[in-house]
């Protein structure tokens, strides 16, 4: 049987970056202090450490069914969606395969899309930023608002910025 997408070895890294990153930049873990222990403040558990595959499966696990929605996008010109967890990909109606890879602009119709530009540049600016309210859309084109949205950037091992991850558990349908 095939691994879970969202269990393989470079999304188990991601999850750890995700997790990492946010708390570099809100001063507190995204998910429960136990599983933000388990990627360490500064890089994730050493190779030294023989369960460090172990607590990875498990932190990216965890995200993965939190019920917060989680996503991130690479840095690139046109971001492309990198990580979204069971909550995001309900919530858009996409499998793994359809959500990871797109463009992240798509995930607002294009009314939205300067606005939420502007937000995305604004966190980029600050490294994290919280209270965002936008409207996105989802796979069939059905709106909902997003409330209290945290956006904040990634950040690679050598401390360098690689891309940027939101969270939100406040939505709702538009009608």
């Amino acid at each position: 049987m095939a691994e879970a997408p969202w269990l393989e070895g470079s999304a188990q890294a991601l999850a750890a970056v995700i997790l990492r990153s946010h708390q570099r930049g809100f001063g507190r873990p995204l998910l429960t202090p136990a599983i933000q222990a388990a990627v360490g403040p500064g890089g994730s558990r050493g190779p030294q450490d023989p369960g460090a595959g172990e607590h990875l499966a498990l932190v990216a696990q965890e995200l993965f069914a939190a019920a917060t929605v989680v996503l991130a996008h690479d840095g690139g010109p046109d971001p492309r969606l990198i990580y979204a967890n069971r909550a995001a990909l309900t919530l858009w109606r996409r499998p793994w395969a359809a959500m990871v890879g797109l463009p992240s602009r798509l995930t607002a119709e294009p009314a939205e899309r300067a606005g939420r530009a502007q937000m995305l540049s604004e966190a980029q600016r600050q490294h994290a930023l919280g209270g965002y309210t936008g409207i996105r859309i989802d796979s069939h084109g059905r709106r909902f608002q997003i409330r209290g949205a945290r956006l904040w950037t990634l950040w690679n091992a050598a401390g360098e910025p690689c891309g940027q991850a939101a969270s939100f558990s406040d939505w709702h349908w538009l009608a």
